[in-house]
C-alpha cells in the first residue's frame, strides 16, 4: 500500500514555504494555545511536544529532520516515549503522499479519542501536514516544523482546510482517489 497518490511538482513548492500559523519556539507556549486533537508532524516536533510533557493524538515521524538523521535527544525522547498506544510504519517517498501514509493517518485521527498513534515513515513526512489538515475536526491543531524557526501551530477551520485542499488539488496524479482515501468529499464537488 505504498503507491504515491499524488505528488507536489517543483511549481507548488514556493507555496509551501509559507507558514500556515503563529512560529514557535517555546513548547510550552504553543501548548497553552493549542487544542485537541494535538497532530504532530516531524520528528523534532514531536520530541519538543514529548519533552513539554504532552504526547500528540498523532505523530509522524521518519528519524530525519531537513533531509539529516535526527539528533540523538530527538530519537531518544521518540524511542523512550511512552504516551503512545499505537504505532504503526508506512512509506512514503519525498515529495508525494502515499495510500499507506493517507490511510494510516485517517485511522490515527479517527481513533484519537480512544488512543495516541506514532506513525513512523519510511521515507518522507512532510506533506502529511495537509491532509491531517483535512482529516482532523474544526478547532483541533497541526504542528509541524518551520526549518531554522521553529514550529508552526495551525489551527483546523475553515480557512486552513481550504488552503490543504487547493494544494491537494493542484498535485499531480489522482487527488479524487485521495479524497476517497481520506473519506471526505472531494472539495468543490456537491452531492445531488
Amino acid at each position: 500500500m505504498s503507491d504515491a497518490v499524488v505528488r507536489l511538482q517543483e511549481s507548488l513548492r514556493p507555496e509551501l514555504k509559507e507558514p500556515l500559523g503563529p512560529i514557535y519556539t517555546d513548547a510550552t507556549a504553543l501548548l497553552a494555545d493549542a487544542s485537541a486533537p494535538l497532530i504532530a508532524v516531524g520528528d523534532v516536533v514531536t520530541a519538543h511536544l514529548l519533552s513539554a510533557g504532552h504526547t500528540p493524538a498523532v505523530a509522524l515521524v521518519d528519524e530525519r529532520t531537513e533531509r539529516a538523521a535526527v539528533d540523538d535527544w530527538v530519537a531518544e525522547a521518540i524511542t523512550s516515549a511512552e504516551g503512545f498506544d499505537n504505532e504503526l510504519t508506512v512509506t512514503n517517498p519525498a515529495t508525494v503522499l502515499t495510500e499507506s501514509l493517507l490511510v494510516a493517518l485517517r485511522t490515527a485521527v479517527a481513533a484519537a479519542d480512544e488512543a495516541n498513534t506514532l506513525i513512523t515513515v519510511d521515507g518522507e513526512e512532510d506533506l502529511a501536514t495537509l491532509p491531517a489538515l483535512i482529516v482532523a475536526p474544526a478547532g483541533g491543531t497541526i504542528v509541524y516544523g518551520q526549518p531554522g524557526e521553529g514550529m508552526v501551530r495551525v489551527t483546523v477551520d475553515d480557512g486552513s482546510r481550504e488552503i490543504a485542499q487547493d494544494l491537494l488539488r493542484r498535485m499531480e496524479g489522482a487527488p479524487g482517489r485521495l479524497w476517497w482515501l481520506l473519506d471526505v468529499d472531494e472539495p468543490g464537488v456537491s452531492g445531488i
